[in-house]
Order: C-alpha cells, then sequence, then structure tokens
C-alpha cells in the first residue's frame, strides 16, 4: 500500500483542536504517547528536528505547533505512513520533510544532515514477544521488525549534532536496554518516568541524553498523569498541568535539579 484511502482514515483533534491528524481507521494510531514525547523537548525556533520513525507525523507535528520555525523532518519505513505524514503537515500548513527508508539504511539526503533534536517512539515490544498484531502497520509500529532498540539509539547518535539531544519514550521495563545503548554515544542521561496514578509503578518512561553530555545520570521523579488513586467512572481524570499538555501544547518542564 502507497497511500490510504479516504475512507480509511478518520480525522482526529490534538491539542485541544490546535492540531488536526487523518488517521488510519484500523492502522496504528497515536495516542498521547507522542503528545507527552513532543511537549518534553526543549526546541528553539530555527533548530532542526528529526523525528525517527514518524508514522503520521503526530509527535513531530505536535512539537512544530508548540515551537515555531523549526527545520523539521521525519523518516519513515511504510509508505503509505509517509504519504499521511506529508498530508497532515500541509493540512495543518507545518513546513515537514519526510522522508520513506529504513532507519538503518537512511536515504542519502539524511546520512549528510545533521540535527539539534532527534526525537523518537520506536516500538514498545520486542519481536515475538506479544501476539501478532491483525495489520502489518499496526504489527510494525508496535514491535519490532529487523531493527533492534540499540539500532535507533545509534541511528540518533549519528544524525545529531554535537551537544544535540535524543528525546526517546519506551516501556519502563526496556530501560536497561536504553542506556545500555547510550553507552559510547550519548551522555548526560535523563530520566522521567510515566506513571498513571499516585503509588502505581511508571509503565513508561522518556529517556533524555546528549551527544558529547558528561553530566551525571539523573532519574527524576515520576510525572503522574491522572489525579486520584484510582480511576472514577468513565470520564477523563488527567492532572492540571498533562490537561495543559495535552490541550494546550504546554510543554514539559524537566526538572532543573
Amino acid at each position: 500500500m502507497t497511500a490510504f484511502a479516504s475512507d480509511e482514515l478518520t480525522q482526529d483533534a490534538f491539542l485541544g483542536g490546535r492540531l488536526r491528524l487523518g488517521q488510519p481507521c484500523h492502522g496504528y494510531r497515536a495516542g498521547v504517547d507522542p503528545v507527552l514525547l513532543a511537549a518534553c523537548v526543549p526546541a528553539s525556533p530555527g533548530q532542526s528536528v528529526l523525528e525517527l520513525g514518524c508514522g503520521a507525523g503526530a509527535a513531530v507535528l505536535c512539537l512544530a505547533a508548540r515551537v515555531s520555525g523549526l527545520r523539521a523532518v521525519g523518516v519513515e519505513l511504510q509508505p503509505a505512513y509517509a504519504e499521511l505524514a506529508r498530508d497532515n503537515a500541509a493540512r495543518n500548513q507545518i513546513e515537514l520533510t519526510v522522508e520513506t527508508g529504513d532507519l538503518t539504511d537512511l536515504p542519502a539526503t539524511l546520512r549528510q544532515m545533521r540535527f539539534h533534536q532527534v526525537l523518537a517512539n520506536p516500538p514498545y515490544f520486542r519481536s515475538n514477544a506479544h501476539s501478532p498484531a491483525r495489520d502489518r502497520g499496526r504489527r510494525v509500529a508496535l514491535a519490532e521488525s529487523d531493527t533492534a532498540l540499540e539500532d535507533w539509539f545509534d541511528v540518533a547518535a549519528r544524525r545529531l549534532l554535537p551537544k544535540g539531544y535524543l528525546h526517546m519514550i519506551q516501556r519502563a521495563d526496556r530501560l536497561p536496554e536504553m542506556l545500555a545503548a547510550c553507552e559510547g554515544r550519548l551522555g548526560a542521561v535523563e530520566i522521567l518516568p510515566l506513571a498513571a496514578r499516585n503509588r502505581r509503578s511508571p509503565h513508561l518512561v522518556i529517556l533524555r541524553a546528549r551527544k558529547g553530555g558528561r553530566a551525571a545520570f539523573r532519574l527524576h521523579a515520576p510525572l503522574i498523569l491522572h489525579a486520584g488513586d484510582s480511576h472514577d467512572g468513565d470520564r477523563e481524570s488527567y492532572t492540571a498541568d498533562i490537561n495543559d499538555v495535552l490541550r494546550h501544547g504546554q510543554a514539559i518542564e524537566w526538572p532543573s535539579t
């Protein structure tokens, strides 16, 4: 498949309607994770940004909606999703270049480029570690195919400018792999755990690492997503800070001490 038909897509609002993204009805669909990832990236106007495995463009477009004047690029393996990301960028009047290609065999144009910021939301599950998804798009998005998690770090490190930052969201149980993959590639590693509620174990983490960074490792207190200690009915219960991120496009500030 090289493109999605219009009747295969839904039009979904992000950032309180500031961003509208076409997403496949039955393929991989972005939730809050790429929005939270984008909110953690402290990009500045004029900087260059690369999203690895950009899918339909949710994370990089959320970032570009918050920070104007970025030179934004995405790379996506599946042609249909790459084309959808281009369409979503055009629909929202955001400048975004999307290259179609494998992370481990990037197009020549990307191999000549370096970026201030790289962000990534790699597949959460190891290959063969979960029941197969029904469609290939969702399967590739959720589980590794031939690209190991370490390869994502290697590609990111090679594409970063000196002192540039990688931000990556991933399952908390894969943190040991993430830290091992930073060795010899990236430093000044910081981890922001994401917990659904108070007194719950973090289920996701956002990793920040810097090319050439030498600061000590930092593990921050968990960011709590929902108010209250338990689910209370069929309604949203995001904390005020998370609601500002999801509905108003606010940034997530990393602790400074």
